[in-house]
């Protein structure tokens, strides 16, 4: 992962770090020179608003459509509040068989990551990652869909402070993406679009859950119900189960869109108690304009974890893969796209020194927006 640029204005000045590493192969695809290639990433970070080619950047046909694209599968949000200061713990007493059985499960992956000790010496976190994406074009609802073209690949940077602060960016192909959290709201943004504040309480981002934030997955799966065993990749495990409650759903909904259910899975091996995969899905109805004709987009989003690896006495995955499956239908449409991800963590530490609040702020738009609210209110 290249972290640096060097100064070609001065040999012997300072080199420019890069606020988001990116893979060797990115920087050697943008251009022919050190020069050229950073010349071409400033320029792709400031403006992107040309057309895209066909059949490339995820077979997206528009700047936005790719965005949108990298959104839903580089940094979307789980529908959950999720502690994430301490390991909670609940009493087996007065629960059903399923439930009991999922919190004795969630214990023995506490003790697979290195104890409950370990966990909650955690006080703020660091990762870097390299992202690979490939995704297909829209295909009717029947036919089978498979990523063609290219593969596009990037970088990712995240830090995470307790309790509830994190920010999050994604760089693929010099398009960048990003997600934060403040304590108070969650936001999102990408490098050609304004900045947009999710409804509701701060969520965890689901990248989180992809092995790189042990205690927000035992707090997470700590209220779930085991619903059965199944083989994934030759591994038993036991399969947790957890349905978002309606009202959490209501908070989150907006002028435009509804959401209908969000419901996760998680994975456990009974071999090693650790958390092999972790799925959701997601069902919006989009509210028509006129008229009672509604748009429905469904997505299925399946993470295979890998690779886990001892980190200051916590084991951490270091690698995996995503598969996202759109759906769309309703009023004549039936249509959906596949996009894949595998990603591999370059660098992660913990209980970094002088990671203030003002690592955390949301950008000025944000901020602009939510102040004109206050004025009008």
């Amino acid at each position: 992962m290249r972290k640096l640029c060097p100064n070609f204005e001065k040999v012997d000045g300072l080199e420019t770090v890069l606020e988001v590493p990116i893979p060797e192969d990115m920087w050697t695809s943008i251009g022919s020179s050190g020069s050229n290639r950073w010349q071409n990433l400033r320029a792709l970070m400031r403006a992107q608003h040309k057309s895209l080619p066909s059949q490339s950047h995820l077979s997206a046909s528009t700047n936005n459509e790719f965005l949108a694209l990298l959104k839903l599968v580089g940094c979307p949000f789980i529908p959950l509040q999720v502690q994430s200061d301490h390991t909670l713990t609940r009493p087996f007493q007065g629960s059903s068989i399923e439930a009991s059985s999922a919190k004795y499960i969630v214990q023995q992956y506490i003790a697979a990551i290195g104890g409950v000790g370990a966990m909650d010496s955690l006080k703020s976190m660091y990762a870097v990652g390299q992202v690979r994406m490939s995704g297909s074009e829209m295909r009717q609802g029947g036919e089978t869909v498979k990523p063609i073209g290219r593969a596009e690949v990037g970088g990712f940077v995240l830090w995470q402070k307790n309790p509830n602060l994190w920010h999050f960016e994604l760089v693929v192909s010099g398009f960048k993406v990003s997600a934060g959290s403040d304590g108070k709201v969650a936001w999102n943004q990408s490098s050609s679009q304004l900045s947009h504040a999710n409804q509701g309480p701060p969520r965890p981002l689901r990248r989180f859950f992809q092995g790189l934030d042990p205690r927000c997955t035992a707090n997470l799966f700590i209220d779930a119900v085991c619903v059965g065993e199944k083989t994934i990749n030759n591994e038993d495990c036991f399969l947790l189960k957890l349905d978002t409650a309606h009202d959490i759903l209501e908070a989150q909904n907006t002028s435009h869109t509804e959401i209908i259910r969000h419901t996760v899975w998680g994975y456990f091996s009974q071999r090693t108690g650790l958390l092999i995969k972790f799925e959701d899905t997601k069902l919006v109805r989009m509210k028509p304009a006129k008229g009672n004709d509604s748009v429905f987009w469904e997505t299925s989003m399946e993470s295979v974890i890998e690779d886990y690896r001892y980190v200051n006495g916590i084991n951490i995955a270091h690698g995996g893969k995503t598969v996202a499956i759109l759906y769309r239908y309703g009023m004549a449409h039936n249509h959906q796209r596949r996009i894949e991800e595998t990603w591999r963590i370059e660098e992660i530490d913990f209980n970094i020194c002088g990671l203030s609040m003002d690592c955390f702020l949301p950008p000025s738009d944000l901020k602009r927006e939510q102040h004109g609210l206050e004025q009008v209110g």
